[in-house]
């Protein structure tokens, strides 16, 4: 394959997946949005508080479906079919098994998680009615995640876009019609995020009505090897997912000892940007992944190199437009969510986002890397990113910066953990390529 084709294969998976995944990621900013402007201050810390939680069930998706499509990608590149659809099984299975104590949770543990996660009487039932809701629900969220990754991989990167921009636009629309009209209140706003993975997942259902899907279900023996190669390629994505709602934990508890739930609610605007952001990360990263995957079984390193230099090109000038974007922009972005003109809900918020994504084009580098660590089959380098930039260092550092600069020093520990990674990351590829 020639360089110019293969930029256009990049082009193409990149673009169809950051267009969905920022559709995606539009039902939580939708969230944000209607939820500040209907419930005002205290539905927004609500929604923070639960947030976690979706972050969590969503990252057990991409654990399966990202760490099963990488496996899939490569055995269908070597013409093994027969073990593709192995592994297409087992990632249902473990997604099933994942979907089985999610539910269980919802039914039985509620109130003892928003309580965990720092709910105090003021927003604890709407807290609890979010966490509820998306932990009954995730069966839909964990298939609708495999399916994507699996349709990606497949070859149709289009209809994983289109799947991901209807459930994204559908969730919209329900979020306004149930907040305004009908007053559902947090209710309808949870409604709407969960019947947006089963919209998804009807319009999924064309790549297999049409007889197009290259992957079966088969009859096949557990096999421990199996399960442990898909979640060692799918582990990252995992940790990505839930660092940022353990993060966004530590944060909000830390912010509601330096300023109360008012800092808390400016927090929430600040986090919910950052999953459009990121979610145009990821979009790349993911999207890269089958490219990334087909040419490393196919032998072809030189176009393997070229895709990601393309990825790393597209990220940094990406990443320029999105700071200049939160930067000159930062009053209105916060005015859109601050139904009551809080002074100082826009004082922190501002002040907040225009430090906190100074982390723009490291957190880039840093997905983009663990991805194409993922997709040639290294899981340890990958591995070690996420876990870096996850726990090891931005929780130490955020509880150090923020007991000597207070909020300021909480706004710059993302920035500065992403840039320590970066190095990391640089020196684990330099070290891959000697080896």
């Amino acid at each position: 394959m020639k360089h110019t084709d293969c930029f256009r294969e990049f082009a193409a998976y990149a673009c169809f997946n950051v267009l969905g995944m920022l559709g995606l990621s539009c039902y939580i900013l939708a969230d944000t949005y209607f939820i500040a402007n209907g419930l005002g201050e205290d539905g927004l810390t609500a929604l923070n508080l639960a947030i976690p939680v979706y972050s969590f069930i969503h990252g057990c998706g991409l654990m399966a479906g990202i760490g099963a499509g990488t496996r899939y990608s490569i055995l269908k590149s070597l013409c093994s079919h027969a073990q593709a659809d192995r592994v297409f099984t087992t990632a249902c299975c473990i997604a099933a098994s994942l979907a089985c104590v999610f539910v269980c949770a919802g039914l039985f543990f509620t109130d003892g998680i928003a309580a965990a996660l720092g709910a105090d009487a003021s927003v604890f039932a709407m807290t609890k009615t979010y966490i509820r809701m998306i932990l009954l629900f995730s069966p839909a969220f964990l298939l609708n995640n495999l399916l994507l990754c699996f349709v990606r991989n497949d070859g149709a990167p289009q209809l994983s876009m289109r799947a991901m921009l209807g459930g994204s636009l559908s969730n919209v629309v329900l979020d306004y019609l149930f907040i305004f009209p009908l007053h559902m209140g947090i209710f309808g706003a949870v409604l709407a995020t969960c019947l947006a993975p089963v919209i998804s997942l009807s319009l999924l259902m064309v790549h297999f009505l049409k007889k197009r899907n290259t992957f079966h279900f088969c009859v096949c023996r557990p096999d421990a090897a199996r399960t442990a190669s898909i979640l060692a390629s799918g582990i990252p994505s995992l940790v990505t997912e839930v660092s940022s709602g353990i993060v966004m934990i530590a944060f909000n508890a830390m912010i509601l000892k330096l300023r109360g739930n008012t800092g808390v609610a400016a927090y929430g605007v600040i986090a919910n940007l950052s999953l459009v952001v990121i979610a145009i990360y990821n979009g790349i990263a993911q999207g890269i992944q089958p490219v990334f995957s087909r040419h490393y079984g196919a032998g072809e390193q030189t176009l393997v190199r070229a895709v990601l230099r393309y990825a790393l090109v597209t990220m940094l000038f990406l990443s320029v437009m999105l700071y200049a974007g939160t930067y000159f922009g930062a009053p209105q972005i916060v005015a859109l969510f601050n139904k009551e003109h809080s002074g100082q809900l826009a004082k922190i918020a501002e002040e907040g986002l225009k430090l906190y994504f100074t982390a723009c084009p490291f957190v880039g580098y840093n997905l983009i890397l663990s991805a194409y660590f993922t997709a040639v089959a290294r899981p340890l380098p990958a591995n070690l990113i996420s876990l870096l930039r996850g726990f090891v260092l931005i929780l130490p550092l955020a509880f150090l910066f923020s007991s000597l600069f207070q909020m300021t020093g909480i706004w710059c520990a993302f920035p500065v953990t992403e840039l320590l990674v970066a190095v990391a990351g640089g020196i684990f590829y330099l070290c891959k390529n000697k080896s």
